[in-house]
């Protein structure tokens, strides 16, 4: 026989073996704890409130109703008796007033109360069991989606760097012809053949670094990232990967300007990939700064810290969307008109190459004013 006890949220009687009330649909574990609270809390506050087995025992009266003690007219009595302050002020329960007018023995309520509380110990028990169930389920669900996602982003990364090594064969075949065309090893170029030439390279340029980029960041997804880490004079750094941006700055035109100090601070670096950031970090701030603006590259001492800034006076990006600048193939206008290029790769390389370094990327900006750029690397000597 399905045993029914009432909801301890809406009192309508449910199947012990559910774990949600059909009437109401509240959890019967969660209901039964929270029912609990109140109960405690109530006594709590209110410590005229006898602390009796009945407490716990929800509708006592229509459970004796249903045993056959009680009959609806001796509970309405009841019911109306317990609203009346007994000799000692105190209130009464509903189990209390049906003593005292007769119409159950004490044996009869305590047996009743018992059952009930065993009743409901036994449901809630079984209650907590399927929840325990159900939490081990659900772990399991999301510990096999986490490694089915692992072994996506790992199929992804490789797909990657497979595709950017197969792309760099071709590439370098029409780099090579390209080069002979601008030599003049190839014949002669009239003006509009040059112009168009012209065009050729800087696209290519472009392709090699987007490649680079995606070889790169699959190395660094892959764990086969490292650094090759030496001293060297921070400002020399600075100073090679700043050639092309000068050019760069010229062409949009942009104004650039350079304070790297006096001090020939060293640091332990690994060269190449430090002046990739500082060249990605300046060329992004060119490409963001409108025509007659301000980009500024400045090297600063900062107590035993080495700390190059990138100002610019470009389009700024909002506080709240200052952390996706980072994120990998992700771009602030993913429209498909959008006015700036790129795969969203260079920022996040950025971050990975920095923090590799044991240092950290800080962005600050101001939407229509600019933004400013900055990491620090610790000053090992003079030179």
């Amino acid at each position: 026989m399905d045993l029914l006890l009432p909801c301890p949220n809406c009192g309508q009687p449910v199947s012990q073996e559910v774990l949600e009330c059909p009437y109401c649909g509240v959890n019967m574990a969660l209901a039964a704890v929270i029912g609990e609270q109140k109960v405690i809390s109530k006594i709590i506050n209110n410590p005229t409130i006898p602390i009796t087995p009945e407490i716990l025992v929800p509708r006592v009266g229509e459970l004796l109703i249903e045993k056959g003690v009680l009959t609806q007219e001796g509970l309405q009595r009841a019911l109306t008796h317990s609203k009346k302050p007994g000799r000692d002020g105190q209130q009464r329960l509903v189990g209390q007033a049906l003593l005292e007018l007769n119409l159950i023995d004490r044996e009869t309520l305590d047996q009743v109360i018992t059952e009930q509380i065993l009743q409901l110990h036994s449901a809630l028990h079984q209650s907590n069991q399927q929840l325990e169930q159900r939490v081990k389920e659900r772990t399991q669900e999301l510990q096999s989606a986490l490694k089915k996602l692992a072994e996506l982003n790992q199929l992804k990364s490789n797909f990657i760097s497979n595709v950017s090594h197969e792309l760099r064969t071709p590439l370098t075949h029409i780099r090579g012809y390209l080069d002979l065309m601008n030599e003049g090893s190839l014949g002669d170029l009239s003006k509009e053949q040059a112009i168009a030439l012209d065009v050729m390279l800087r696209s290519e340029a472009r392709l090699e670094e987007l490649i680079e980029k995606m070889i790169q960041f699959a190395l660094e997804a892959t764990g086969q990232f490292t650094l090759q880490m030496k001293p060297a004079v921070f400002s020399d750094v600075i100073d090679l990967a700043l050639k092309r941006a000068r050019i760069k700055a010229e062409n949009r035109p942009v104004m650039l300007n350079v304070d790297l100090g006096d001090d020939r601070y060293q640091v332990l670096m690994d060269h190449e990939k430090i002046q990739w950031v500082v060249m990605e970090l300046v060329d992004n701030a060119i490409k963001f700064t409108p025509a007659g603006g301000c980009v500024t590259v400045r090297l600063e001492k900062e107590a035993d810290f080495s700390q190059f800034n990138v100002v610019d006076t470009g389009i700024g990006i909002s506080t709240e969307r200052l952390s996706e600048i980072f994120e990998p193939y992700h771009q602030l206008d993913g429209s498909s008109t959008r006015r700036y290029g790129g795969i969203g790769l260079g920022l996040a390389l950025v971050k990975k190459i920095i923090e590799a370094h044991g240092s950290n990327v800080e962005v600050s900006s101001e939407v229509g004013k600019g933004t400013l750029i900055k990491f620090q690397l610790p000053i090992i000597g003079t030179n």
